[in-house]
């Protein structure tokens, strides 16, 4: 095999197909990137087989052939290489030599054949979004997913299309994310959970860009990203998703309309005097116009008032901050409305339309102290 290519298309390809490179694994292949210029185009693949990801990138092919390369050590070359053009050969006996102006690397690779490409999927059923929309649901949904594997449903998020409507639902046990999008056209309906991880990496590789579109190609085990001159396989978290409808209620004793970015920097500010691992509530006393944020810890306490708009009953309830401020940094409203039921019960952000919601679970606090 024998290619040219610029560094840049090159650096660029190896970051991509990188994310899909496992950091631990018994199988030494599934550690190398796949380079296959055996057809007519180059193609880089990486898949650890959970997330596999191809892309193309633009290169002179002057000799047809196929080699993996372990990820870090190729990596870490093309990235220290000057800005210019690459040329990667290789032999028979898998030697590989990388030239790029005076720099001149020769490392061992492994047989292609070897290596496990991504899965052969049915295109039957897809969807498409534009790369802005769906990066965006990601940022507004993902930080709410469990980042253990004792419940494997909730480290992933739910993905349903009915029609042309499009939600994605995440949640770790203390809170829910939900985004309702309408899409362009109407499909037929479907249910899948999405690993974060997968989501978490596709949100990296996305452009964002309002105008480029992704498709979303589904099947029982796998869902397919394409887009640009990328494909991201990854296969899906099977079993049940949790029925969060008994969960959700337009029911509510008290309704508050606030300023997002004041109650924001208000709790953001409480947090100073919370050590790492410390679980303090912030608790919110909410009269007539006016919010009283309270937080007491070892280091010292903090109280604040914010002015609001009320509807119903006094309360006098307590949060984990973080789940407050991962909520509001994802929203871009500048006025929100929280609605409340109970001390004991959760709180609901969102948006008249409601095409988002936050639910967040409380905290028990046995006193406030002034």
């Amino acid at each position: 095999m024998k290619i040219v290519c610029t560094k840049s298309d090159l650096l660029h390809g190896v970051n991509i197909v990188s994310k899909a490179v496992p950091s631990k694994t018994t199988m030494a292949i599934l550690e190398c990137i796949l380079i296959d210029s055996s057809t007519n185009e180059i193609k880089l693949t990486a898949n650890d087989m959970e997330l596999g990801i191809e892309t193309k990138i633009s290169g002179d092919i002057k000799e047809k052939g196929i080699i993996a390369l372990d990820a870090k050590i190729f990596t870490e070359i093309v990235r220290k290489l000057p800005d210019s053009d690459v040329t990667i050969e290789t032999d028979s006996s898998l030697k590989t030599i990388i030239t790029c102006e005076k720099a001149k690397f020769n490392i061992i690779g492994k047989s292609g054949e070897d290596f496990s490409y991504l899965p052969y999927i049915e295109k039957d059923y897809f969807i498409s979004i534009s790369q802005f929309t769906l990066k965006e649901i990601i940022r507004q949904t993902i930080f709410s997913i469990a980042d253990n594997d004792n419940n494997k449903l909730m480290t992933g998020e739910l993905i349903d299309v009915q029609g042309e409507e499009f939600k994605v639902v995440s949640l770790d046990g203390h809170r829910i994310s939900i985004r309702n999008i309408k899409l362009k056209d109407i499909y037929d309906n479907k249910k899948v959970i999405v690993p974060g991880k997968t989501l978490i990496e596709i949100s990296k590789i996305l452009n964002g860009d309002l105008n480029t579109e992704v498709k979303l190609f589904f099947t029982d085990k796998h869902i397919v990203f394409e887009f640009e001159a990328s494909t991201v396989v990854s296969r899906l978290i099977e079993g049940e998703y949790f029925k969060i409808e008994q969960m959700l209620t337009n029911d509510y004793e008290t309704k508050v309309r606030i300023n997002k970015k004041e109650l924001l920097n208000s709790i953001d500010r409480a947090t100073l005097l919370v050590k790492e691992g410390d679980k303090k509530p912030i608790i919110i006393n909410i009269t007539d116009g006016r919010m009283e944020l309270k937080i007491n810890s070892f280091i010292g306490s903090m109280n604040e008032d914010i002015n609001i708009t009320k509807e119903g009953k006094d309360i006098l309830i307590g949060f984990n901050p973080k789940f407050l401020i991962d909520a509001l940094r994802v929203i871009d409203d500048e006025d929100i409305d929280i609605y409340f039921v109970n001390p004991k019960a959760p709180c609901f952000i969102k948006d008249t339309e409601e095409k988002y919601t936050y639910l967040i679970l409380p905290v028990n606090f046995n006193s406030v102290t002034n």
